[in-house]
């Protein structure tokens, strides 16, 4: 994301935007929603409670199809069936990692295993690392998203070979672009139009492949009702988000 931060800093005039990383999920929660950043890229439940919390939705990424969950498992792991996890470990990012964590959560609920009782969830930090305790032997399945499973697999070929999607679930709207209040404007103006229009030059192009994305597109508060609806679903089938 950095090269996208030099690029808005470049084609808009007297502002410089600097990416700031967080240590862990928790982390960022609680700095999005105590309003430290001006512009955030929050997964759709956080976009929600970002909205709740006083931000706006301005834009979102592409590529809706890609937001869903996926279950890894290691080729000679012999897991046929769902089921065949119950009791055993499954390592995901984070409790509040909407494609990573709550969507593939809610399809094993949904098909026969029970979350809560049945499985050990370990929650592990990142994508990343949900990725390598898999692939490691630390738990018997991993749950992250296309993505990063994409990114980790091309600059580690070894994964892609002694791993495999078993099973992904259905998708739902991608990350939210969220602003503050607070900013000007023309500011946030520009950025959409720069955001929108990356997909239309070789510089944008590159940049998006850095992403796994296509192109942003065009949102508000209202195109993620869908995402509430789906929270709804999950804190009375899997378990209450606090």
């Amino acid at each position: 994301f950095d090269p996208l931060m030099k690029y808005l800093s470049a084609n808009i005039s007297g502002i410089t935007f600097k990416l700031e990383a967080s240590r862990s999920y928790a982390a960022y929660d609680e700095k999005l929603y105590a309003k430290h950043f001006d512009f955030a890229l929050p997964n759709p439940f956080q976009t929600i409670n970002a909205i709740d919390k006083g931000y706006r939705v301005f834009a979102k990424m592409g590529d809706d199809e890609n937001f869903r969950g996926i279950i890894l498992v290691r080729k000679d792991s012999n897991i046929n069936n769902i089921v065949d996890l119950k009791g055993k470990a499954i390592s995901y990012p984070a409790p509040t990692a909407l494609a990573a964590t709550m969507m593939p959560q809610y399809f094993l609920q949904t098909h026969g295993v029970n979350v809560m009782t049945e499985l050990d969830n370990r929650y592990v930090g990142s994508q990343e690392s949900s990725v390598m305790n898999v692939f490691l032997g630390q738990t018997l399945a991993a749950a992250t998203w296309p993505p990063p499973w994409l990114a980790l697999s091309k600059e580690r070929p070894e994964l892609q070979q002694q791993l495999e999607v078993k099973w992904q679930t259905e998708s739902l709207l991608n990350n939210g672009l969220v602003v503050l209040p607070s900013v000007d404007e023309a500011i946030v103006e520009q950025v959409t139009e720069l955001l929108l229009d990356l997909h239309k030059n070789q510089q944008g192009l590159e940049i998006l492949a850095r992403m796994e994305l296509s192109k942003f597109e065009q949102a508000n508060d209202l195109t993620y009702q869908p995402v509430r609806e789906f929270i709804q679903l999950f804190s009375e089938q899997v378990r209450p988000l606090n």
